[in-house]
């Protein structure tokens, strides 16, 4: 143990000194190391960030809802589009089916699109607001967070009253620092109290909750001040969250009689309908994040290769110029093993520096982009370690030929070598 501790004690010594006493030519070998470090690791990060926020996002939505739609997620929509664009969209109908009828549902959810609307306030106004209905249970389904406010009481959504919930960019236009709670609005026309503001939506790249630059009314309000029905306004959704312990298999297909029923579609035709789940998606996000890495893989590996043949020229040369000394060493009775040890040490050593040069060019790059980048990014410990795996392996493989051939050399001949 003491032996393989001084030999490995020595390595670093001697790989160290390589690097000093050939600056130019180490920094030139192990910049093939850095380079491929730096792509490997730095797309894996890049990667990596943007698929945990992406991820996050989704994860709002819940893993146990059942979104309906006119065509499932997971094909192309322009493959079939007049197929999916002659599919009625969900309408209030099939909510109220879905309602009294499924029972493996815990929530369900009718949100419609009514299109842009004007705000004022006072001598402030906000054009183009986009403008959504819900029915009562959307708060609940969506875990909504609010800056200020709340939402809707039951009583102030079955009766229709004048009240409405802002997005924060509105309330910032409309208002300032005043207080928005409470405060009487014009949308149209109309009289609306404000009773809530969503909460800002954050740094996500899929911004599935964004109320920054909307106003909500109630579904029985936009009923008297709006055409409601699914062919008149710019779009439905009917989104359901599954009763707990309920499995998501078994609300989709009571959701499929439901709805079947509902549209009275005959046993032989198909569904005109689709039942999404974000598992969907995420398949989808995943095989494209692995795309990235394994692009960002065969860049670097290139890189790479050119810093292994550089690192192994390095101890080539080193071997020729150490023949004396391994020659007295083995002379003294050092076992192969040792002098194996001592090159493919050094080689490990030396891809490690560039390694760690690599890593530290990704951390610096990653920290200058993160006042550019709309999420954030990072380099984590798992990356961190991977890219030193791959510095220790390239050390093995491109140091093991000339430790081979040290450790294989006759002494006497060794000895006799003049260089």
């Amino acid at each position: 143990m003491i032996v393989i501790l001084r030999v490995i004690y020595e390595s670093i010594l001697q790989a160290v000194h390589e690097l000093m006493s050939n600056k130019l030519r180490s920094f030139l070998s192990l910049m093939g190391i850095t380079i491929g470090i730096f792509c490997i690791i730095g797309v894996q990060s890049a990667v990596d960030s943007l698929q945990d926020n992406v991820m996050n996002s989704l994860k709002k939505l819940g893993d146990d809802v059942v979104y309906i739609s006119k065509q499932p997620w997971n094909e192309d929509p322009h493959t079939s589009y007049w197929k999916y664009q002659r599919r009625p969209s969900p309408d209030y109908n099939d909510y109220q089916a879905i309602k009294t009828k499924v029972k493996t549902a815990e929530l369900a959810s009718f949100d419609v699109y009514i299109g842009f609307r004007t705000l004022k306030y006072r001598s402030s106004s906000v054009e183009r607001v986009f403008c959504m209905a819900s029915t009562f249970d959307f708060n609940d389904l969506y875990n909504v967070e609010y800056d200020k406010g709340r939402y809707y009481t039951p009583t102030e959504y079955h009766y229709a009253m004048n009240k409405v919930l802002i997005g924060y960019e509105v309330a910032e236009k409309l208002f300032g620092s005043v207080d928005p709670i409470g405060k009487k609005i014009d949308m149209n026309g109309r009289d609306m109290e404000v009773i809530g503001v969503f909460k800002k939506s954050g740094k996500d790249i899929l911004r599935v909750m964004d109320f920054d630059n909307a106003v909500m009314i109630s579904y029985e309000l936009a009923k008297k001040i709006a055409n409601v029905k699914a062919t008149n306004v710019w779009g439905t959704g009917l989104n359901v969250k599954a009763a707990g312990g309920v499995n998501i298999d078994q609300l989709k297909d009571d959701l499929t009689g439901t709805l079947r029923a509902e549209r009275k579609l005959k046993p032989r035709e198909e569904d005109n309908f689709a039942l999404n789940t974000l598992s969907i998606l995420a398949k989808l996000l995943g095989n494209v994040f692995a795309v990235l890495n394994m692009v960002g893989f065969f860049i670097g590996i290139f890189a790479i290769l050119v810093g292994m043949f550089s690192v192994a020229n390095i101890m080539f040369v080193s071997v020729k110029e150490r023949t004396n000394i391994i020659g007295i060493k083995k002379a003294l009775g050092a076992k192969q093993i040792v002098i194996l040890l001592e090159f493919l040490i050094e080689s490990v050593i030396l891809c490690m520096i560039g390694g760690l040069l690599g890593l530290g060019l990704v951390s610096f790059t990653l920290m200058a982009l993160k006042s550019v980048l709309p999420f954030e990014i990072y380099l984590d410990l798992g990356n961190v370690l991977w890219g030193l795996g791959i510095s220790i392996f390239v050390g093995v493989v491109s140091g093991l030929i000339p430790a081979l051939q040290a450790a294989r050399m006759d002494p006497v001949d060794a000895i006799r070598h003049n260089g």
